[in-house]
């Protein structure tokens, strides 16, 4: 009787472990004890040539976990431009943050070759760039193996939208575990983000029948954003998500949203609706706060639809499925 218990225990184990994998933040402590320092040391390196690498690599691990989990699937390329990576949603995500965890790839792989993955590594370098912009560290968990399969095709529907209401926002972050105040701080990640002026010019030239602009920008923010962005503005233009501190991972984000200053429908319906505002408002008024949910927030993202054992692989090359 006891060995049947100990059996059902067992399988109740892996159940649960399902979707979130094994992971553990001690997981190369014998196999590659100075992975975390490697990464680290290369993203610096990429970040001395260009401020780009924080918004870049912290927009490609959201994207990459918010489509089939955080396997390194969003990395693939593919000679007939079908992977993920190729899908509309994804176009616009900077190169500079895929040349950042491929180079940190290949200085690992140098001291430890076929031990760590593209998504742990995309994991600490997502962790490594808020670190770099003034935010707080945290501890990563680790373990994720890489993902087979990489489908333009599946994008779609999986990323929030400028556009986004609260529900909606609300909707697509639970299917990943991911609470509205997780969905509250991740989105403060927009504190060092940069969009192309085709996000959001409908709030500026064709917000509805009655008024050309959207009545909840700022005024003076309105006009800012109409000089910097206008009607036939050259598509390749972006401008930066926190126009006060925008090399700063701070609460400032929040600060702006209070002042009528958030640039998408989508941060701005975060103090608009009276259920998310009072979160905004004491992020906006608290560091520690929105620093201590952000954290909680990434460690959650993170474990979003881990591979673990055979369900992936230790790509050599992240960029390629190995052969």
């Amino acid at each position: 009787m006891q060995a049947w218990r100990r059996l059902c225990l067992v399988m109740v184990l892996l159940m649960l472990g399902q979707g979130e994998g094994q992971l553990a933040e001690n997981f190369y402590s014998s196999r590659c004890p100075n992975v975390e320092a490697i990464v680290k040391q290369a993203v610096s390196t990429k970040f001395s040539q260009t401020f780009t690498t924080i918004p870049a690599t912290l927009r490609l691990f959201f994207h990459d976990c918010f489509v089939e989990g955080c396997d390194a699937s969003i990395l693939i390329s593919s000679p007939n431009g079908d992977a993920e990576k190729d899908a509309a949603d994804n176009l616009s995500l900077a190169g500079d943050g895929f040349d950042t965890v491929i180079k940190a790839k290949q200085s690992v792989e140098a001291a430890c070759p076929g031990i760590v993955s593209c998504a742990d590594i995309l994991a600490v370098a997502a962790r490594d760039v808020v670190v770099l912009a003034g935010g707080p560290s945290f501890s990563v968990e680790l373990g994720r193996r890489d993902g087979l399969i990489s489908q333009a095709s599946q994008v779609a529907g999986n990323l929030p939208e400028p556009s986004f209401d609260l529900d909606q926002l609300n909707s697509m972050f639970a299917r990943h575990n991911l609470s509205q105040l997780d969905m509250i701080a991740l989105s403060g990640a927009h504190t060092v983000g940069f969009s192309h002026c085709s996000r959001f010019a409908n709030r500026l030239y064709s917000f509805s029948s009655s008024s050309q602009v959207d009545p909840s920008l700022d005024p003076d923010y309105a006009k800012q954003l109409m000089s910097a962005c206008p009607q036939n503005v050259d598509p390749r233009i972006a401008i930066d998500m926190d126009p006060v501190t925008p090399r700063t991972f701070d609460n400032v984000y929040y600060q702006n949203l209070v002042a009528g200053k958030g640039l998408f429908t989508s941060d701005e319906a975060l103090f608009s609706d009276p259920a998310s505002k009072p979160t905004v408002t004491d992020f906006a008024n608290s560091p520690g706060d929105f620093n201590g949910a952000f954290i909680t927030a990434m460690r959650k993202l993170g474990r979003v639809g881990v591979k673990t054992g055979d369900q992936g692989q230790i790509r050599k090359d992240c960029t390629a499925f190995n052969s």
